[in-house]
């Protein structure tokens, strides 16, 4: 003998595989994005209020270009330019020093960083760059869990300059 309880799990069941299966035949299929350093424009005016200290910075990949939940980016530190100490709320970020040499801001205050450097910081983890150098640092950077700037909880840290 079969329970209420029992025909109606069956019957809930057999909707929710009906539903997934037509969910899975109308999703669009996947498709890769590419692009180069070459066609995506340089971000002009970012604020120094909010710690980007003269960068020239590129969105590679995004939720605008890419329709991704995370962004890949570019930076170019000209001599004596610097992300100020920052953090986000809703995503974790890392870069890679491709070029150059200067100092990362860390919670403990900074530290030296240079060519094949990798840096991880978590949500919320303090962190920025400084090109203390003479010459050109070139940053490869990711934020991990969301696709813009708005979505990743962005705050720059009150004793930034």
């Amino acid at each position: 003998m079969t329970s209420k309880a029992e025909m109606f799990g069956a019957a809930l069941g057999k909707a929710f595989r009906k539903t997934a299966e037509k969910l899975k035949e109308e999703a669009p299929p996947a498709k890769m994005y590419r692009t180069n350093l070459r066609d995506v424009p340089k971000v002009e005016g970012l604020p120094r209020d909010d710690g980007w200290v003269d960068m020239q910075v590129q969105f590679l990949i995004d939720k605008a270009s890419a329709g991704a939940d995370h962004v890949i980016g570019w930076t170019v530190l000209k001599p004596g330019a610097r992300h100020e100490r920052h953090r986000h709320h809703h995503c974790d970020e890392f870069f890679i020093v491709l070029k150059g040499h200067g100092h990362i801001y860390t919670d403990d205050g900074e530290a030296p960083s240079g060519k094949g450097d990798v840096v991880y910081s978590p949500r919320t983890c303090w962190h920025g760059f400084n090109n203390t150098s003479k010459a050109d640092v070139v940053l490869v950077w990711g934020w991990m869990g969301a696709g813009s700037i708005e979505a990743s909880g962005y705050e720059v840290a009150a004793d930034s300059d």
